[in-house]
């Protein structure tokens, strides 16, 4: 295996941790997220920023393929906005992997020494913003 997909599976391995539910608190000094209907309200900046950044890897997109531009601020994007349809789309992935890790994958007997692998992302899209079939 290449360095780089060695890299990309341990960032993906990282956001798929950070989904499921291990975060920080957010600083007092930090702006508190919102709008958040699937990820932790007490999720970080830097923990929000990790996952957002396994997303945009995962589907090899930028920020803007998720989140509405501002209506305020011109040029910049509004993270807490619900107008970009595909945003919703994201949050239902994201229910579906963590079902799916939850209820089929952590079921899964494996020996001593096995590692078990989670669905994330990049098990389907593979750095594609729509998930070609096999």
């Amino acid at each position: 295996m290449n360095v780089h997909k060695r890299k990309f599976r341990v960032l993906l391995a990282i956001a798929s941790i950070l989904v499921m539910g291990i975060f920080s608190f957010t600083l007092p000094n930090q702006p508190k997220p919102r709008n958040l209907k699937v990820l932790p309200q007490n999720i970080s900046h830097d923990s929000l920023e990790q996952v957002m950044d396994g997303f945009k890897a995962a589907l090899g997109v930028k920020c803007s393929f998720c989140h509405a531009p501002s209506k305020t601020q011109p040029g910049r994007m509004d993270p807490a906005s619900d107008e970009n349809p595909k945003k919703d789309i994201a949050r239902d992935m994201m229910r579906m992997t963590m079902e799916i890790n939850s209820k089929y994958i952590s079921q899964i007997q494996t020996g001593d020494t096995a590692k078990l692998q989670m669905v994330t992302c990049a098990t389907c899209h593979r750095g594609k913003s729509k998930p070609e079939l096999q």
